[in-house]
């Protein structure tokens, strides 16, 4: 009744207890970084694989984080102080934020080219050394993202074009120069317009077994959104992910009208 006419959140929260072992042991905080590296990936896959959508990402992966901390009887930090849940939780965090970092690595040199860029311009324009430098650390060139429909790059800067921007009648299996980031924006585009309608799970379809790159490409600009206070964006990506599952089924029942061949994708 408190949050009635209100703006308000609903949480449904599951605490899963289990009796701490007499056995458990002390161990430091480089071990428990070590475990958390080891063991929380896996963790947050199988989240991202049940759709656990970006914005309760971050909650949803204290429950293996804290799974790895409370199995200890204590984690001790370098002055021999028991380490507290708020160190415990910060650290999770951060291996959250590194792994998402990590999966920009798996994606088209333009697409981690644009990630960058929008990491640090977001949509506004930036000086065109500043974007060559950023291309040529990743092997291309600015003209090269251009190229791939990604930026607008005129007298001396560069701007990430805006899904209005984009071409509405463009289809992935007839660009010869196709990226994730391309991709994730088209899929967005749609489903900002239709929701889970035809146009949007035909998109989905089309990309084939590169679709779950596209769905990491939103977790990772989701969470740069995040980090930059963009809430725009960041519910768009959201959006999606939350929707995914029921994409994906409307995916594998759509009908392709238009299918031309075997999509690229460059490398």
């Amino acid at each position: 009744m408190r949050a009635s006419g209100s703006n308000a959140l609903a949480n449904s929260v599951v605490l899963v207890c289990r009796k701490k072992q007499d056995s458990a042991a002390i161990t430091t905080r480089a071990d428990f970084i070590r475990s958390l590296k080891r063991e929380l990936p896996s963790a947050i896959r199988e989240l991202q694989a049940a759709n656990i959508t970006p914005a309760d990402m971050p909650q949803s992966a204290i429950g293996p984080g804290m799974g790895v901390f409370s199995r200890y009887r204590a984690v001790l930090e370098s002055d021999d102080s028991p380490m507290s849940v708020k160190a415990a939780l910060q650290l999770i965090n951060r291996e959250l934020d590194e792994y998402l970092g990590g999966i920009q690595g798996e994606f088209d040199a333009d697409t981690r080219f644009a990630i960058t860029w929008f990491e640090q311009n977001g949509l506004k324009q930036g000086d065109y050394g500043t974007a060559n430098n950023i291309a040529t650390a990743r092997g291309i060139s600015v003209e090269s993202v251009k190229h791939a429909g990604i930026v607008e790059s005129q007298a001396g800067k560069v701007r990430i074009l805006r899904r209005d921007e984009l071409d509405v009648e463009w289809e992935p299996e007839a660009d010869g120069h196709l990226t994730m980031w391309e991709c994730c924006q088209h899929l967005v585009r749609l489903h900002e317009k239709n929701g889970i309608g035809y146009e949007t799970a035909v998109m989905l379809k089309k990309f084939g077994s590169k679709a779950d790159e596209v769905r990491g490409l939103a977790y990772v600009l989701y969470n740069i959104c995040e980090k930059r206070g963009d809430n725009k964006e960041a519910t768009a990506y959201n959006a999606l992910i939350a929707d995914w599952s029921d994409l994906t089924r409307e995916a594998a029942v759509a009908p392709l009208s238009n299918r031309s061949g075997q999509m690229r994708f460059e490398v």
